[in-house]
């Protein structure tokens, strides 16, 4: 067994010895050159950590197991790995060769207007609106302060300075191949567009998203009175903003956004571009362990 390891922010060599004790694998640290020279890979790390290496696990092709030590850890939650001892014992089954793989779906974020040349990766929720000034402002804070509730501490701020805007959001026309039909096109606080159910460390803004059904969950906010929002976002953590009359919730394999002027772009806490996007499923992109 050759296992290459990842390590994110805040994590090092130290979080590797329990995954290490009793096993026979060779070690590799960092991404490996090609698809032969390792069987997994461990990343140690968060959303953002992983974030950053979809284009090259998707790659690479080889089964990857996340160990949850990042300050939003969603994606890990997602797979039911909620702490570092599930990924140890996903690991160790694994290794012993009764392990569990799954397949998984990406999604992929594409600018529409020259932002970037290609579409990059996401593996929890993309975003427009609050949600982007929300995961900007997060970013600011000091690193523990964001494993310990920073979305939660960015929103309120974010909240009651934030303006909705005009988004014109489109899907595909299931009778016109190709094309898209305009689905929303006024005010919005927040679009988000989700490959899984939970983000913002455990905000459920998309509780029917499924990880491999190859879809994505769009969730649209429209424009209500900041007193009604500031109320909404607790009911997020439990899924049950989608009976609100301000929520619209559908699902699609790809959608476009398009604004009066450029928006920041963020998936899974990270930023990504400017609008004008399309975003879309990769299907069965991924191979993670699981338990």
């Amino acid at each position: 067994m050759r296992a290459a390891v990842i390590f994110g922010l805040g994590s090092r060599e130290k979080n590797l010895k329990p995954f290490q004790a009793g096993s026979d694998a060779s070690w590799l640290i960092g991404l490996p050159a090609s698809s032969s020279a390792a069987d997994a890979i461990l990343v140690f790390g968060g959303d953002g950590t992983v974030h950053r290496h979809l284009a090259q696990l998707v790659r690479l092709q080889l089964p990857v197991l996340v160990v949850p030590c990042g300050s939003g850890n969603d994606f890990a939650r997602a797979l039911n790995l909620h702490s570092t001892k599930d990924s140890l014992a996903a690991w160790r089954k694994f290794a012993s060769g009764s392990g569990h793989l799954r397949t998984i779906d990406l999604g992929v974020i594409a600018p529409l207007a020259g932002d970037a040349p290609h579409g990059r990766y996401f593996c929890c929720v993309g975003g427009v609106g609050l949600d982007g000034e929300v995961a900007r402002r997060a970013n600011e804070l000091p690193r523990w302060l964001r494993g310990h509730g920073g979305y939660v501490v960015s929103l309120p701020p974010a909240l009651f300075r934030f303006a909705p805007l005009p988004m014109k959001i489109s899907v595909p026309d299931a009778e016109n191949p190709g094309a898209f039909k305009t689905q929303s096109e006024k005010p919005i606080v927040l679009a988000a567009f989700a490959n899984t159910p939970v983000y913002g460390d455990g905000m459920k803004i998309a509780p029917k998203a499924k990880i491999d059904d190859g879809q994505l969950d769009l969730c649209i906010i429209s424009d209500i009175n900041k007193l009604k929002l500031f109320c909404l976002f607790p009911t997020v953590y439990f899924g049950k903003h989608l009976s609100m009359e301000a929520v619209q919730y559908s699902r699609t394999e790809s959608l476009r956004i398009e604004t009066e002027k450029p928006l920041d772009v963020y998936a899974d806490g990270e930023f990504v571009c400017h609008t004008p996007v399309e975003a879309s499923i990769a299907a069965r992109a991924l191979r993670v362990i699981v338990l």
